[in-house]
């Protein structure tokens, strides 16, 4: 009968092993690194960038983890038992460049190597973001930055209320809400953040208590304010992503001119009748609003929807993809809609991307950011009021 000694000589002659420095020097090269210790270890501290799948849940979520098994991985523990075995176990699951670290973490850190301390999260976070945690693109790491995250919504109305729902629901950790309007009984039909005992209230008010009791871990902050070129720029310093669900273009231009000259990302939502559009405009990776509508147009040919119409499911649709492009922002996660348009007509149940690219003769860019003076374009347009 086999014991332990014989199983790990068995498992060491079956795999590579390498040392700290000949890993480091993988690490360096793209390799992945695999840390295959308890949480409890883990937290203590671990590599830069290591993926963590504990050993005794390696053959259950390894293929989810590292999909491509061509990959070169490194994986360690805390002395290069658990690396042996993991190795081995991954060799015969069809990998093909696995390396075992000698000495594990102790020996990485005695001989001086980078490491850092890992994100945690709380026991009642782990439970309530578990769906995230599973997914590798996010884990503890990219719940940590939603957590940290700061994002401004512009409006609480029908494009806000479910792009707010979504963000509160994942985590993200401030939300800002600017809004000068009451909730009205009309509202109800989209604005799914409040409800008809609130009829009267002020709408940041109502959003506020909706986001808090959905998650206590998000800090709402709110603006009971007209946005204008003379507030706009302190009210948005300092926010990662902006989500636009303003109504009319005096506010899309004043938001645009600001964002650029702050660098922040705004992801735009617009919505007419049937039909919605969502880009997100990063003035440090793409195009801006101005690129899209150099001018705006004449009040007349610009209604609103409290003019024109809108079904109350559309705001819903459009304000869940704003959501779902601010996490990707904020996560660094695929390919948000940078440089390109996500156009939707509900009555066909159409979906078209289209292209957009800067307007050479488009002068307020992130490179011109300080000659840029925020101005209002009163009088273009309805004052700005989010009715979505």
């Amino acid at each position: 009968m086999a014991t332990f000694r014989d199983l790990l000589t068995a498992a060491k002659a079956e795999i590579t092993e390498v040392t700290p420095e000949v890993a480091a020097s993988h690490i360096e090269a793209g390799h992945l690194v695999l840390d295959v210790r308890e949480p409890d270890e883990h937290a203590e501290g671990a590599l830069v960038g290591a993926i963590h799948i504990p050993r005794g849940h390696l053959e259950a979520q390894i293929e989810n983890r590292i999909v491509d098994k061509a990959l070169p991985v490194v994986v360690y523990c805390a002395g290069g038992v658990r690396s042996a075995f993991a190795a081995q176990t991954m060799q015969q699951l069809g990998y093909t460049a696995v390396e075992s670290m000698e000495g594990g973490f102790g020996r990485w850190k005695d001989e001086g190597r980078p490491w850092r301390q890992p994100a945690s999260l709380t026991a009642e976070q782990q439970h309530r973001y578990k769906r995230h945690l599973l997914l590798p693109e996010v884990g503890t790491e990219g719940q940590q930055q939603l957590l940290n995250a700061k994002v401004l919504m512009l409006g609480a109305g029908g494009l806000g209320s479910p792009a707010a729902l979504y963000l509160a629901a994942a985590g993200v950790g401030t939300i800002g809400i600017v809004d000068m309007d009451d909730v009205d009984a009309s509202n109800l039909q989209r604005q799914i953040l409040h409800n008809i005992d609130r009829v009267g209230d002020r709408k940041v008010d109502s959003a506020k208590k909706t986001l808090t009791m959905l998650n206590p871990d998000v800090n709402v902050v709110t603006y009971d304010t007209r946005l204008s070129a003379e507030n706009i720029l302190d009210i948005i310093d300092g926010y990662d992503v902006i989500v636009d669900g303003a109504d009319n273009f005096p506010s899309r231009y004043v938001l645009n001119d600001a964002s650029v000259k702050l660098g922040i990302p705004v992801v735009h939502g617009s919505i007419f009748r049937f039909e919605g559009m969502v880009s997100v405009f990063h003035p440090k990776q793409g195009p801006t609003y101005r690129d899209m509508v150099p001018e705006p147009p004449p009040a007349e040919l610009a209604p609103s929807c409290a003019e024109a119409g809108v079904l109350g499911v559309l705001p819903g649709i459009i304000g869940s993809i704003q959501a779902l492009e601010t996490i990707k922002v904020i996560l660094g996660l695929g390919e948000p809609l940078i440089g390109r348009i996500l156009s939707v007509d509900t009555t066909e149940m159409e979906f078209r991307v289209f292209n957009l690219r800067p307007d050479p003769a488009n002068p307020v860019t992130w490179d011109n950011r300080d000659r840029i003076q925020v101005r209002d374009l009163d009088g273009l347009c309805a004052p700005w009021v989010d009715d979505h």
